[in-house]
């Protein structure tokens, strides 16, 4: 099979979505003849033309609101935000029109667009390009919002997305963008539903919770815990929202513990979400409280302090610690 990094998976499944449905647009931030700033777009546009690869002016809130219009129009627009923190111009437009108009319409309009976000740090950015603005729209209903984290389910999970009538806030990792997998792209069929959680790495005292960039920081605290003889699973969510919780409360039921681990500020991101949920769900099955590893809760940091920001590995094994000494 053949192997792909992350933001080439990106394009294959554009390019795949395009050549299906000539409905299927991508516009967004230079992302024509440059092919956008990590080069996810790049051909693109060389390939399908001007009308269908979409060179934007600088205006977020525009990309947006001419996205509504088009998928008004019966278009499937895919659009790109050049990086997290500047997702939030278009804000008003996707809370208030976006997630709306369906149910404003009383299912008679489809809002079929997915947004494309590069979040997250770790690749020693300036302010508003390390953000990660999940639970903004995770809080929106009318929305749905999934992360991915490796080239696999990138480049599956794109298609399923744009093939959806719903509008899709779909997150990329950027500090993985050029991480390798194989992909069988001879496949017709994506080998999970778009929103099902994934366990991927199988364990049996502590169940680790992420999404999007903690997932390999987590199976790389399991694989340190087993040298430590700890055995800890590994879910990722794949999907925030809808969240796929049957996975997760199978696996805390067996391991009695769990830790959510996202790089998002703790007060009220997710994990405190999934650490209530746990709580009503499985409260008998607990042997500790539901931990909870995050960014801290001030405006993301300048590059050279990004590091002691992030969650990393030691962090993690921390938190493990002081689930198991509970």
């Amino acid at each position: 099979m053949p192997q792909f990094v992350l933001s080439k998976a990106i394009n294959a499944a554009l390019r795949r979505a395009m050549e299906d449905d000539p409905k299927v647009l991508v516009m967004g931030e230079d992302v024509g003849k440059l092919g956008g700033v990590f080069r996810v777009t790049d051909g693109l546009q060389k390939d399908f033309g001007e009308d269908r690869v979409i060179d934007t002016p600088l205006a977020e809130s525009g990309i947006i609101g001419t996205a509504v219009g088009l998928a008004l129009r019966g278009y499937r627009p895919v659009c790109e935000i050049q990086f997290d923190g500047f997702v939030y111009p278009a804000y008003d437009q996707i809370v208030s029109q976006v997630a709306k108009m369906n149910f404003r319409s009383r299912g008679r309009l489809k809002m079929p667009i997915v947004i494309r976000i590069p979040f997250g740090g770790g690749i020693g950015a300036v302010e508003h390009h390390s953000e990660s603005p999940e639970g903004y729209f995770t809080h929106t209903a009318g929305l749905k919002v999934v992360a991915v984290s490796n080239p696999e389910d990138a480049y599956w999970m794109l298609q399923q997305a744009i093939a959806s009538d719903d509008p899709v806030i779909y997150f990329e990792p950027k500090r993985r963008y050029y991480e390798k997998a194989e992909i069988d792209t001879s496949a017709t069929q994506a080998p999970f539903p778009l929103h099902a959680s994934r366990v991927v790495r199988e364990g049996t005292d502590v169940t680790l919770l992420c999404y999007g960039p903690m997932v390999k920081t987590c199976l790389e605290a399991a694989a340190a815990a087993e040298e430590e003889g700890r055995s800890l699973e590994v879910i990722d969510l794949r999907t925030l929202s809808p969240l796929d919780l049957g996975p997760v409360y199978e696996s805390v039921r067996r391991t009695g513990r769990a830790i959510t681990v996202h790089e998002a500020p703790m007060t009220l991101g997710l994990g405190a979400e999934l650490a209530a949920r746990i709580t009503e769900q499985c409260f008998f099955s607990l042997e500790a409280p539901v931990l909870r590893v995050g960014g801290f809760d001030t405006p993301y940091p300048a590059a050279k302090l990004e590091e002691d920001y992030l969650p990393d590995l030691d962090r993690v094994l921390d938190a493990v610690d002081r689930t198991l000494a509970f």
